[in-house]
């Protein structure tokens, strides 16, 4: 995170809701918005995580836990309930909840670990984003930040066939948000990380070492550029961002093999 004498506050006033927070990229970006002064709503399906992301938040800011599961509609919209009885407002939606399997190979896949990483990838953003939509349209302003992945743009092996194709979903939906709501002043950015470590890399068929991890991007990467994207003036949109680390072990397999 980047580290200053004096707190940061370009988003004071502001208030954001941050799915996936517990963990990972959520984490660092539910921290990296508060150190901006933005009031922070955090939303996974377990508690406590939340909770001590909250602790770490309010020792200087604001953050209000609000645990749900995002593939069901109806927790989803609770949470859009709570947002407009609280503060009536909703000025940044950083859409990162998401899931990977450890059987997510064809020859593995199942009906149910199917519905689970696209209901787990992609519907629960779609959720996310029409409990976003009615706030930000009364505003005339506002903006999404979605999580997805470089599976959302390239197809490859590592990810699996079901969530590559929920996260250019994803990518599909973030440019469509540009392409019907820049007429009510809202920006949509599509985020696609490559290798971050996060708990989801223990979700690999072959998880990877520390050593291995410590060349990958960390989560406060993610946490600085959503931070960036956030800080942006309203006039311009950031409409999709690739981030990899510079050890990128696919480029390095790529010249491997052309020995």
């Amino acid at each position: 995170m980047i580290q200053t004498g004096e707190a940061m506050t370009r988003l004071t006033g502001k208030v954001a809701w941050v799915t996936g927070a517990g963990t990972g990229i959520g984490e660092a970006a539910a921290l990296a918005l508060a150190e901006e002064g933005a009031t922070v709503i955090l939303t996974g399906r377990r508690r406590d995580p939340l909770e001590k992301v909250a602790a770490r938040i309010n020792q200087t800011g604001s953050a209000h836990v609000q645990p749900a599961d995002l593939t069901d509609k109806a927790q989803v919209q609770k949470v859009g309930d709570y947002i407009k009885a609280t503060f009536n407002r909703l000025d940044i939606l950083v859409n990162n909840a998401g899931v990977n399997l450890v059987n997510r190979h064809w020859d593995k896949l199942t009906p149910d670990s199917i519905d689970t990483l696209l209901q787990g990838n992609l519907t629960a953003a779609l959720y996310c984003v029409t409990v976003a939509l009615p706030f930000m349209r009364a505003q005339q302003d506002g903006l999404m930040i979605h999580t997805a992945s470089m599976a959302g743009r390239f197809i490859g092996g590592v990810s699996g066939p079901i969530y590559t194709v929920a996260k250019h979903g994803v990518v599909a939906m973030s440019h469509g948000l540009n392409m019907q709501e820049c007429v009510n002043g809202i920006r949509s950015t599509v985020f696609l990380p490559g290798e971050v470590a996060t708990p989801i890399l223990d979700q690999r068929p072959n998880p990877v070492g520390p050593e291995v991890r410590a060349k990958m991007v960390q989560p406060e990467d993610c946490g600085d550029l959503i931070r960036y994207i956030a800080c942006m003036p309203k006039h311009v949109v950031m409409n999709e961002v690739h981030l990899a680390p510079t050890h990128n072990r696919g480029y390095l397999a790529a010249l491997q093999r052309q020995l």
